[in-house]
């Protein structure tokens, strides 16, 4: 009974021991496959990994090569691939986009991400929001972030939100800067030192001196403030010309170096002091030099824009105490501050000083002499300076040179000067606005064209035109103007009226003034009077000049009654009759013949308080000239001697040729010595200071001495009436007259009763 049970028994042993046997068989084959398996898995995913990098970078060198359509098609093979796709399996093509920049694959790249359901990680998307922002994909980028948060509560990191503030910064929109500071705002991002940075930036695109002191009030409450960031604020400070808190922010750089710390924090009381560091950084370490220097250089480039020469030079000699050894750049800001404030002599010392350290001056150091050379009319030393400029990026100083050519009516060295020009750089419109006024008209001034200068001012107005053309430079309002003065110059009426009526450039009251004037001096009074009503048709305000151009024109029709109606208008509209008005109207009354009433209206001038012009004087004299009133002629002299306006060559003329039309030879004489003698200088004590010079070029008696006397008065800068002046006294005495220097003896400026005796004494 007992045996089958052992039996079984033994058989259920045996069975057992063969399952375990068998089970443990099973175990290691299980573990083998599962080992396999594993191996497997990681051999697959090391080659998934290797082939989508390898993928990446065919696509990126796709794109370096320029071959979009090949990256696009191996864009979509990596989408297609059989294993699930990650974010890092683009981070090489987002990489290439983000440094090239290229913000179209970007978005090719992040709408394949979409349509495959590929999440982005923080690392992919600050690279996609690099690329749109270098791109300058303000919108998509913008965009971006809102989307993302929106429907997928993916919030960025603030590098990237520091990232797209920086391309608003660099874009200059304020608009999308605003939105994503509200965004920044509703999801409680915060700032960063970069993002303060970013925010300075645009403070000062937008000249917000006030927003950048709140930045400095918000950013002192959260940060320490370094050396570093000082320097940002200094930046910030000398772009919007605030010197002062440049100057102060500049100052605590200075004492953080000095104590050998970097980092400056606030007292209770709110004032800065430096806070202590454990290992302290020596005043002489990099980088804390360099940037010393650099905002150094920043205040003394705004001491430049100021005006500022005092301070520029205290932090000139600030920096030699502190062995900041000033470079180029500090020099090119110290000689701006200099020459706008002391002048060029000063700023020409200062070059010296550079040479002398072995300091190569900038281009722009040099352009700023040269154009301070032109101001002075210097021109040989300011061409010399322009022939040292390597490299020009700014046409201003060879602007420069041609508008003193213009002033010294020299258009020869005008054309050499724009030769140099167009080797080195494109012209601008201020450039041809002073070629239309050196080269649009032909005759020097004074003189009337002929059918020739015609001729060849057409041809040169064609071919600065030409040449604009070719430069793409349309017309501005200056050069417009410039180029209907020159027609109006050389009496081109036709074509004036012509360019007139076809410019597509906004006229304003300058032009029509100019045209106004041209029509008038043309006795056009009729086409004059067209436009002056077009002019009020169109809505251009006319100023004083424009009324006095049009009663001028009422001179030519011999119209008092016009001319007063505009005199009215002129005072409905705000302004008041000058010199020039009155100068005007006594034209019209003189040529009525109305004596008694011009120097009546004189009286009035002088009764306003309106100051007398040589040209108001002037006119009164050439009528009384033809008409013989010697009476007026004294009368007028007198006037001017006692209002100590001096005379000038026309004076003379008029003067002179009344008595010799009258037959008072001596009397014309001696008024042509006494004005002349006015026309050196109108005070006694000046005149005898100058006697034994201006004696030695009147007497001489070689064939040379007119010849010295136009070279003295080059040289001396002095004017075209002292020139004739001095020639005319020469004549006197060449023709027997001798030289009384008394500014007041001649017949025609003692009282009428001796004039009337020495004129009848000479008559006999």
């Amino acid at each position: 009974m007992y045996r089958p049970l052992l039996r079984t028994r033994f058989q259920l042993i045996a069975d057992s021991f063969c399952k375990s046997k068998f089970h443990k068989h099973e175990r290691r084959n299980v573990a083998n496959k599962l080992e396999l398996s594993r191996t497997l898995t990681t051999t697959m995913g090391l080659n998934e990994e290797s082939i989508s990098k390898a993928t990446q970078m065919q696509i990126v060198d796709a794109l370096c090569r320029g071959e979009r359509s090949r990256a696009s098609h191996l864009l979509l093979n990596l989408g297609h691939a059989h294993h699930s796709l990650g974010a890092d399996d683009f981070f090489h093509i987002l990489n290439y986009c983000a440094r090239s920049p290229d913000p179209l694959f970007v978005m090719e790249t992040w709408r394949m991400m979409e349509e495959k359901e590929i999440g982005l990680n923080n690392k992919c998307y600050l690279l996609m929001m690099q690329a749109l922002c270098k791109g300058g994909y303000l919108e998509e980028a913008s965009n971006l972030i809102y989307f993302l948060g929106e429907r997928y509560g993916i919030y960025p990191i603030l590098p990237v939100y520091n990232s797209f503030l920086g391309a608003c910064a660099k874009l200059h929109s304020m608009v999308h800067a605003n939105l994503c500071l509200d965004l920044m705002d509703s999801r409680m991002v915060g700032k960063n030192e970069v993002t303060y940075t970013e925010l300075l930036k645009l403070a000062v695109w937008q000249k917000n001196l006030s927003a950048v002191h709140e930045i400095w009030e918000d950013y002192i409450k959260h940060y320490s403030l370094s050396i570093f960031s000082l320097r940002k604020f200094v930046w910030s400070f000398t772009r919007l010309r605030d010197l002062k808190s440049a100057y102060e922010t500049l100052q605590h750089m200075v004492a953080l170096a000095m104590m050998g710390k970097l980092y400056i924090n606030r007292t209770s009381e709110g004032r800065l002091r430096s806070s202590r560091l454990d290992i302290p950084i020596p005043l002489n370490a990099l980088p804390v030099m360099k940037v010393l220097r650099w905002s150094f250089s920043d205040v003394i480039h705004a001491c430049g824009r100021t005006q500022n020469s005092g301070l520029a030079e205290q932090l000139m000699l600030q920096m030699q105490s502190l062995g900041l050894q000033p470079s180029s750049h500090t020099y090119d800001g110290f000689i701006r501050a200099i020459v706008s404030d002391r002048g060029l002599r000063n700023g020409m010392e200062v070059l010296k000083i550079m040479q002398q350290n072995n300091l190569k001056p900038q281009d722009s150091t040099i352009a700023t002499l040269s154009v301070e050379c032109s101001k002075a009319l210097e021109l040989d030393l300011a061409e010399a300076l322009l022939d040292q400029i390597s490299r020009c990026t700014n046409p201003k100083p060879f602007s420069a040179f041609l508008a003193a050519c213009d002033t010294m009516d020299k258009p020869e060295r005008a054309i050499k000067i724009f030769a140099k020009m167009r080797q080195k750089l494109r012209p601008d419109i201020r450039t041809y606005e002073l070629l239309f006024s050196l080269f649009g008209n032909v005759n020097a001034p004074y003189e009337e064209g002929n059918m020739f200068s015609q001729v060849d001012s057409a041809k040169r107005i064609n071919a600065i035109e030409m040449d604009m053309a070719r430069n793409n430079i349309q017309h501005s309002h200056i050069s417009m103007k410039n180029l209907l003065k020159a027609l109006g110059a050389e009496g081109m009426i036709r074509e004036l009226i012509q360019y007139f009526c076809d410019s597509k450039t906004p006229l304003g009251t300058p032009t029509y003034n100019t045209v106004l004037h041209s029509l008038v001096e043309a006795q056009e009074s009729h086409r004059a009077m067209e436009i002056f009503k077009q002019m009020k048709t169109c809505g251009i305000p006319p100023n004083a000049a424009t009324y006095n151009i049009m009663i001028d024109c009422c001179s030519i029709i011999r119209c008092f009654k016009s001319a007063s109606a505009l005199v009215s208008m002129m005072v409905r509209d705000g302004f008041y009759p000058q010199t020039m008005t009155y100068t005007a109207l006594i034209k019209i009354l003189l040529d009525y013949g109305d004596f008694d009433e011009a120097l009546n209206l004189l009286d009035l001038v002088s009764l306003e308080g309106i100051p007398h012009d040589v040209l108001l004087y002037n006119t009164i004299l050439k009528k009384a000239c033809e008409k013989g009133r010697i009476d007026v002629i004294e009368f007028i002299i007198e006037q001017m001697h006692q209002n100590k306006v001096q005379p000038d060559p026309s004076t003379c003329h008029f003067v002179f040729s009344g008595y010799v039309n009258c037959g008072f030879h001596n009397s014309a004489m001696e008024a042509l010595q006494v004005l002349s003698m006015r026309m050196l200088c109108e005070e006694v004590s000046t005149l005898e200071e100058k006697r034994s010079d201006f004696e030695d070029l009147i007497l001489a008696e070689d064939s040379e001495a007119e010849s010295r006397i136009l070279q003295f008065c080059e040289d001396s800068n002095e004017n075209l009436a002292f020139t004739a002046a001095l020639l005319q006294l020469r004549w006197c005495t060449i023709v027997g007259f001798p030289i009384s220097w008394s500014l007041d003896r001649a017949s025609g400026l003692e009282d009428s009763q001796t004039n009337s005796n020495s004129r009848k004494q000479e008559i006999a």
